[in-house]
């Protein structure tokens, strides 16, 4: 998939569930149990154990059914071996140039994050597709609408902070999408073995994402 269908594709879903897995076993069935209720963008972080391995086994289970990218990249070596493993974005949390540069050249989509209105423009000069601000609970969606009068032209997405009771107020701030961590898919329940619950939690974040968007555009 190219990348501006692949932005594209984040844009349509709306969301990305941010999943650190308790292990790689437990975050495939996680991504089953998300997949099953209409969640179907998924961020593996570098914070999963062996996140490359479980970025392959998905790769190989879901194939085109899910949008995968791996996030928390803090190093730029992970920028290649994150495409190598499948992975078709790329998030870090963090605006350093040498990482972004080295994720901006795999040609996927990308997604570096910023807080600062400082960080914002450098991290959307260095070819950032989509500024990922984070963390978003800092701010909340009042931030992202402030930092809109500046720079109503940059893509952004926040993460960390984003609840099924406040998306409606992200998107109505401005965001093309949003980033969902534990108040979506918390390990906890993958360890319980409570998959149903993970998917009733995503059907209802879903549904609560398309009526945000209805009502704000």
């Amino acid at each position: 998939m190219e990348k501006q269908a692949v932005l594209e594709k984040i844009k349509a879903l709306g969301v990305l569930a941010v999943i650190r897995g308790p292990s790689a076993e437990l975050t495939v069935k996680m991504v089953g149990a998300l997949a099953a209720g209409g969640i179907t963008g998924i961020e593996i972080t570098y914070s999963t154990p062996n996140a490359e391995e479980v970025v392959k086994e998905l790769d190989r289970t879901f194939g085109d059914k899910i949008l995968l990218g791996m996030g928390t990249l803090t190093d730029p070596a992970q920028a290649k071996s994150a495409q190598a493993a499948g992975a078709k974005f790329l998030v870090s949390p963090v605006c350093e140039p040498e990482l972004v540069k080295a994720m901006v050249a795999t040609g996927l989509a990308t997604m570096a994050g910023a807080l600062t209105p400082t960080e914002v423009l450098q991290a959307y000069k260095l070819g950032t597709d989509v500024v990922k601000i984070f963390p978003g609970s800092l701010g909340g969606p009042g931030y992202i609408k402030a930092l809109k009068g500046p720079f109503p032209y940059i893509p952004m997405m926040p993460t960390g902070g984003v609840s099924a009771e406040n998306v409606k107020d992200w998107f109505a701030a401005g965001v093309v999408a949003v980033g969902a961590g534990s108040e979506l898919c918390p390990p906890q329940l993958a360890k319980e073995g409570k998959f149903d619950e993970i998917t009733q939690r995503a059907v209802e974040f879903m549904k609560v994402v398309s009526q945000a968007r209805t009502t704000t555009h």
